[in-house]
């Protein structure tokens, strides 16, 4: 997820209520947070299905909860917190609806088990459309993990109506099991799988690995080091992915969400830099779009989404990540093969930022500490 283990860690929230956009650029607006709920417990990720005005959070010791209406309901719609390996880098990671939610009833989690194991599964709504059925469970992929650290996290339904899952590569410093370059691993790759075909799922065949027996079919590229968030732009047609970084770079890639086989460099690269000196061949592999060091207090990237709801037309286009130990948030626009109109927006001392979100209006979050935060317009 990140480098830092959030229970070590004291959060302290503070949230002003404005921002000050870096001059010039496209976008020129000023941007404030607003607190949306609080109560939670090291909140994670926030999601909703289509059409839905609740929100759905993810609680990392293994809850999720709704708000609706602005008041967060006291029933958890799923505990699996018995099931849940949590604390660290470890826990309940993620959901993802499914995108005919509201007919089937079906969503997926993304958690580490209580062997520290990556598991996939899919869960059904209940008749209460506020809580889910918890005994319904089914096992769509596990993955053993050596270590504690770099789960990677993120279920998320891309364009295609495929299942993407975003892998890390099995923990340790500099990827001491070599995943990253290695095909015939799940771990440090983003998986791509048909999750309406098949028995858990089906391998599509576009996958760029689909039809060879020396490597592992799921995967749709490599070379991650720890991918804990990644975002789909539907609209230009992107596939964003923030890398977490070893000791010096935090990575954010683009790419055409149509493109297979991709390789992201890691353990070869960290960030545009050869990583292993002494075997550094960047041939074929994919340099970040944008990189920052660990100046400061920064440690570790937190991707998020590209904004296109529709309350704040200036910044449409717009993709926002921060950092889990400065706590900042900026944004960049991709265009033409590069980031543009960069900005850097105060919104205060909010504490480590640990997730972004997504509501069904495209209106982007932030969970920071046991807050929910929406970016919204300054009046």
């Amino acid at each position: 997820m990140y480098n830092y283990a959030i229970a070590a860690l004291t959060l302290a929230l503070a949230c002003s209520n404005g921002a000050e956009p870096t001059p010039g650029g496209n976008g020129d607006v000023d941007l404030r947070l607003v607190e949306v709920a609080g109560g939670f417990s090291s909140p994670i990720y926030v999601t909703a299905p289509a059409g839905d005005p609740r929100l759905f959070v993810v609680e990392q010791a293994g809850r999720i909860r709704i708000v609706e209406n602005g008041q967060l309901l006291p029933t958890p719609y799923l505990d699996i917190a018995a099931r849940v390996g949590s604390g660290g880098e470890r826990g309940l990671l993620s959901m993802a609806f499914h995108p005919q939610y509201r007919t089937n009833g079906f969503f997926f989690v993304y958690f580490t088990g209580t062997n520290g194991e990556i598991r996939i599964e899919r869960i059904t709504v209940s008749a209460n459309p506020n809580v889910a059925n918890s005994t319904s469970a089914k096992v769509i992929l596990t993955v053993p993990h050596p270590r504690g650290n770099h789960n990677g996290g993120l279920a998320l339904f891309g364009p295609d109506g495929m299942l993407y899952l975003g892998l890390g590569d099995g923990g340790g410093g500099g990827d001491p099991d070599l995943n990253g370059q290695n095909q015939n691993t799940l771990l440090g790759a983003l998986l791509r799988i048909d999750v309406d075909s098949g028995d858990p799922y089906a391998i599509p065949a576009s996958n760029p690995y689909a039809a060879r027996n020396d490597a592992k079919r799921e995967i749709w590229a490599i070379g991650l080091r720890n991918p804990w968030r990644f975002a789909f732009d539907r609209e230009a047609g992107n596939l964003y992915i923030a890398d977490v970084g070893q000791g010096a770079l935090e990575e954010v890639n683009v790419v055409s969400s149509a493109r297979a086989g991709v390789n992201y460099g890691w353990n070869v690269m960290e960030g545009s830099a050869c990583f292993n000196a002494s075997s550094c061949n960047r041939q074929g592999l994919e340099l970040p779009a944008l990189e920052y060091n660990h100046a400061g207090s920064a440690c570790s990237v937190t991707g998020g989404f590209v904004y296109r709801g529709a309350a704040i037309p200036e910044i449409a286009g717009h993709y926002f990540y921060g950092d889990y130990c400065a706590g900042f948030v900026k944004s960049f626009k991709y265009q033409n093969g590069a980031p543009t109109a960069e900005r850097t927006w105060a919104f205060g001392n909010i504490g480590n930022v640990t997730s972004f979100g997504l509501d069904a209006a495209g209106e982007i979050y932030i969970t920071a500490g046991s807050r929910i935060y929406r970016i919204t317009k300054a009046a």
